[in-house]
């Protein structure tokens, strides 16, 4: 959470987020924590695992009262198709396209070796081929890194920030911060 200035600051930005079922994300985290994740464009490999694995631990989740929230950088019309095509419809989601909230979480742009490394390649290959996530084309900023936060009551608990585009968060330990007394 070091590239994050404030808790205050993030307090803010969450309150102007307003998803496409036009609640504002700090006011569902007043309610029960948000796990909040901004995904890369929805022609990458990675962010098609990334729903993938959180279509199959949404109802997990849900149980737990967790909310899933996701930031995406396309409009929410074609966004909608991407989270219907991963047995995500219905899910709440926040378009980004000119990247301002990706920013206001410390998510950069990612560098060559962030992007294109030896590790990234490999498993992107991987991701692509053998797991048949495929590739597509690039809807939305193709240098844009994710991140995952877990948001309860405007503030972040926890956070994952990708230092590669293959980096795997383990959600599971993410959200078990709601759980420690």
């Amino acid at each position: 959470m070091d590239s994050i200035d404030t808790n205050t600051e993030i307090n803010n930005v969450v309150f102007d987020m307003v998803t496409n079922k036009g609640e504002r994300v700090g006011d569902i985290s007043m309610k029960s924590p948000v796990l909040l994740v901004f995904l890369r464009h929805f022609g990458c490999a990675f962010c098609r695992a990334a729903m993938l694995e959180l279509s199959e631990k949404r109802k997990k989740y849900e149980k737990l009262g967790i909310r899933l929230v996701f930031v995406h950088l396309s409009p929410n019309e074609e966004a909608e198709k991407y989270f219907e095509r991963f047995q995500l419809s219905n899910c709440e989601h926040v378009s980004d396209e000119n990247c301002v909230y990706y920013a206001s979480f410390g998510l950069v742009k990612g560098t060559f070796n962030q992007l294109f490394g030896l590790s990234s390649l490999m498993k992107g290959f991987s991701y692509t081929f053998k797991k048949g996530h495929g590739w597509g084309k690039f809807v939305g900023d193709g240098f844009q890194m994710p991140g995952v936060f877990l948001i309860q009551e405007g503030e972040i608990k926890e956070s994952f920030i990708h230092k590669t585009v293959s980096d795997q968060p383990d959600y599971d330990k993410i959200v078990s911060c709601c759980f420690i007394n």
